[in-house]
């Protein structure tokens, strides 16, 4: 069984969409579309009947509503809903999740998250970015430990998972989730030039291959069929 991700052109390159119930992460640095990539995988379960989750740790939700529309992505289905955990966005689900420095309590987000997922019974969650839970993080071990903990904790629920990052090395997150999708930005004579390739798919046979990608009006459209280096 296969769940479509709603970008066009890279179902094409899954071989038909993600294997549900797992957890996968987007990698890129700032604006190569990672909050779109994950908007549109969540819009295309809504639009399916499903309820979904997104969970903003960095941007403000009014910011995240404001952008998408200006894409011309609407976020005002009854079954999307947006969890605003930035530091400068609507803390009240969270209630004290933040210390007096801004620095995220994990075990807070993790607890109130799980609340909010029995709840809501989503099929899909966005945590957007993971990166912030490495900066509650004393070591790199310790942050190893809280997203396999996370990630455990939604594999419980049966619900597939994005999780974000800019972290473009690897990381702990690449080893412990079932997927890594890499959005790749290159200058090429003053431009910039995008590119998207899958690194890991467990379980599962994929397209290597780095394929152009834009964002446009709508959301991130692939180009599964041209090559970057051709």
């Amino acid at each position: 069984m296969r769940i479509p991700t709603g970008i066009r052109g890279l179902d094409e390159m899954l071989g038909g969409g993600l294997i549900p119930n797992r957890t996968y992460l987007v990698k890129g640095s700032a604006g190569s579309g990672k909050t779109i990539f994950s908007i549109q995988f969540l819009l295309e379960g809504a639009r399916r009947g499903e309820n979904v989750v997104y969970v903003t740790l960095e941007e403000s939700g009014d910011e995240v509503l404001e952008n998408m529309e200006l894409l011309g992505l609407d976020l005002s289905m009854d079954n999307f809903h947006l969890i605003d955990a930035s530091p400068t966005g609507d803390l009240s689900i969270f209630g004290n999740m933040f210390f007096e420095n801004l620095v995220p309590d994990v075990q807070g987000l993790k607890s109130a998250l799980e609340s909010k997922i029995e709840s809501i019974k989503p099929s899909r969650v966005v945590i957007d970015p993971i990166t912030m839970l490495e900066v509650a993080s004393k070591s790199e071990v310790e942050y190893r430990r809280e997203v396999l903990s996370l990630c455990t904790m939604l594999r419980k629920f049966n619900v597939t998972t994005l999780i974000t990052t800019q972290r473009r090395e690897e990381g702990a997150e690449d080893f412990i989730v079932s997927g890594v999708f890499e959005l790749l930005t290159y200058d090429v004579k003053g431009r910039t030039v995008r590119g998207i390739r899958i690194k890991k798919m467990r379980g599962s046979d994929f397209d290597p291959t780095v394929r152009p990608y834009r964002i446009r009006r709508g959301g991130i459209e692939v180009y599964f069929t041209e090559s970057m280096f051709e």
